[in-house]
């Protein structure tokens, strides 16, 4: 095990390590606060792009919590190596499972309740706005963001770590989609939108896609804003929306009204 220190964002500073929390850190978990840990090798781009906007307003809040653990520090020998090469060959590195074993258990130290760990992988279940409504329900998720040619499979295996993907596609690391999966998560929870409605009509929230959106100028480039957008009748509006998104859903997703 490690006591290296990883890096924490929101109202609270903690450090990694075997020890019980409560005896070594005198700025414990906020209790009830949804809680990310994220095991990367590169710590220092987080919380990047999500402390902008709402939801670093919401991190700034203490209404979810951000912490990154640094698997290089984990690794193995004088030059911490985190990797070696795939067994029975093959071009790539794979990251070594006692390296990542030892970080996921340190991550998972402290947790309780309903706390999954997901791995960035492109073999993975697609993330969708289900998903993202599970996780936000939930105390709080550990992601695992894979490099190289990915995770010794019996890590996989022995921790019980579901994978889930972005999309059908191959990236460098699984850093991007951990944003992008976190991003959607804490925006479902509570006070971080601050509007419940946009939630309730926004794109899969009933299955569809979002019917198509106004505002000022009334005109612009000679397009105008449809007329009942703008009668005022919050009856004739309720079912123009309804009748575009699913128009939109049956031209760009047939898919989802089957």
């Amino acid at each position: 095990m490690t006591d290296a220190p990883n890096r924490s964002h929101g109202r609270k500073a903690i450090r990694i390590t075997a020890q019980p929390r409560d005896l070594m850190d005198p700025n414990p978990e906020l209790a009830g606060v949804w809680t990310a840990r994220v095991i990367t090798l590169m710590p220092d781009t987080f919380p990047g792009i999500l402390g902008e906007s709402l939801t670093g307003k919401a991190l700034r809040e203490g209404r979810w919590q951000l912490e990154t653990i640094d698997l290089r520090s984990y690794g193995e020998g004088k030059h911490k190596n985190v990797d070696d090469t795939p067994a029975g060959g093959g071009a790539g590195m794979v990251l070594r499972p006692d390296v990542v074993g030892r970080a996921v258990e340190d991550a998972m130290s402290g947790t309780r309740g309903n706390w999954p760990i997901l791995y960035m992988s492109p073999r993975g279940k697609r993330i969708d706005q289900q998903m993202a409504r599970t996780l936000s329900a939930c105390d709080g998720v550990t992601i695992l963001c894979g490099r190289f040619e990915g995770v010794d499979e019996r890590v996989l295996e022995h921790y019980g770590i579901q994978e889930v993907s972005l999309g059908d596609f191959v990236m460098t690391g699984g850093e991007i989609a951990a944003y992008a999966l976190l991003d959607a998560t804490v925006r479902l929870l509570p006070g971080v939108l601050g509007n419940a409605e946009s939630i309730e009509e926004e794109s899969f929230s009933n299955g569809m896609l979002e019917h198509p959106q106004y505002t000022r100028p009334a005109e612009w480039k000679g397009r105008t804003i449809p007329d009942v957008l703008m009668s005022g009748h919050h009856g004739k509006v309720a079912e123009w929306r309804k009748a575009e998104s699913e128009r939109i859903t049956r031209e760009r997703r047939p898919d989802l009204l089957e």
